[in-house]
């Protein structure tokens, strides 16, 4: 008890040093969590990829269409227990404006909400969709954002397809937890379809891309590779992969990126025990007098290491605890700033541990050399020390 009371009179002793300490602390911990969570929030949708669906798209680009004709020979392929196909769609809605940027797919009414249980649609608003041709189902984040609600009209203007499109808010569904992408927006490929051969005259009868449910994920090589084979000697190959690879295609392009990021968050851990370490050094260098007369009273030097690697932890703990508290919600504020370029923005678990573990970590190592230093120094040695 004597010693834990002589901890807490020490961390305060200096309480403008140890207030900063504290606050520089809790701004790092902070900015390496919500740098940690910027590159979780990158990878979401790869984490969230269901490993019964295969993707099956055109083996030489994403960019390139493949056959409508596909979809009946697909579903003939043992294993393969349903098929769907969606389509991008560019697009401006409102303006060009990032603000107003989120994905846009022309999918398989009938087939595409059945393939991904996850989104939570109800069942009159499904039904509604699968029979107005012109209509779309949006994510909720995207309705809030917009203000949308059932019956609402949406308006784009056709970029790759051109032309101005109207579609009618027949549905608004949500994720079944938060990993689950609310920003995006499905209509029917068919009404892009008959809109192509009206106006444009080409592009018809194409789709971008195939989903493929699958019995059992552990077959999802023998199934791509049926698959692939079918249409090796077509003037439209595929390449079939699981949905989490296909997803993490995407993230690969931004991965120099990510890895910067990465590198950043750790080099922040090292400015944390920099910091720290200058202060337990100043303390542990004022105090050697004091810690000489301790040992004069009978106190060993494992004692005073351990005052000093205590008022280490005590300031790193409270740093990190505070940080954590910020991270939560400047984060949630962060995802609500930028809900289409973050569908998925929280803190995981994992990155508060980390957040933790490394605020402990520094606290540690910030009080090795000034406890080792001030527990070996004699007494002499000590009480001679000036300043």
């Amino acid at each position: 008890m004597k010693v834990i009371k002589l901890i807490s009179k020490n961390v305060f002793r200096h309480k403008l040093r140890s207030i900063l300490t504290i606050f520089g602390i809790a701004i790092a911990v902070m900015a390496f969590g919500l740098l940690r969570t910027v590159v979780t929030a990158w990878n979401a949708g790869v984490d969230a990829s269901s490993s019964n669906r295969l993707i099956s798209r055109h083996a030489v680009s994403f960019i390139f269409p493949l056959p409508y004709s596909y979809r009946d020979q697909l579903q003939k392929i043992p294993g393969v227990t349903g098929v769907s196909f969606a389509n991008w769609f560019q697009g401006k809605y409102k303006d060009n404006s990032p603000d107003n940027f989120f994905a846009r797919y022309a999918v398989d009414a009938e087939t595409f909400m059945e393939l991904y249980p996850e989104y939570i649609l109800p069942n009159e608003q499904l039904a509604t969709f699968k029979q107005q041709r012109n209509s779309c189902i949006v994510g909720k984040k995207i309705a809030d954002k917009n203000n949308l609600k059932v019956g609402d009209i949406m308006t784009f203007e056709g970029d790759i397809y051109p032309g101005s499109y109207d579609f009618t808010v027949a549905g608004i569904y949500v994720g079944k937890d938060k990993t689950i992408d609310e920003t995006q927006l499905f209509f029917h490929w068919s009404y892009l379809d008959e809109r192509m051969k009206d106006v444009a005259g080409y592009g018809s009868g194409n789709v971008g891309w195939y989903i493929i449910n699958i019995d059992d994920p552990k077959a999802s090589a023998s199934v791509s590779e049926s698959i692939d084979a079918m249409y090796v000697n077509s003037t439209a190959k595929t390449k079939t992969e699981t949905e989490k690879a296909f997803q993490q295609s995407f993230v690969s392009l931004s991965s120099a990126i990510l890895v910067s990021l990465e590198v950043i968050s750790y080099v922040i851990i090292g400015i944390i025990l920099l910091v720290l370490a200058n202060t337990m050094i100043m303390s542990a260098r004022e105090r050697i007098r004091e810690y000489a007369v301790l040992k004069t009273l009978g106190f060993t030097g494992s004692t005073i290491a351990i005052l000093i690697i205590g008022e280490s932890l005590a300031i790193s703990i409270a740093g990190g605890a505070v940080g954590l508290a910020l991270t939560f919600p400047l984060a949630n504020g962060f995802g609500n700033a930028f809900p289409t370029i973050f569908p998925v923005f929280q803190v995981l678990p994992s990155t508060i541990l980390l957040m933790a573990g490394f605020a402990l970590l520094v606290g540690l190592a910030a009080s090795v050399f000034p406890s080792w230093k001030s527990s070996r120094i004699s007494i002499v040695e000590g009480l001679r020390q000036i300043g």
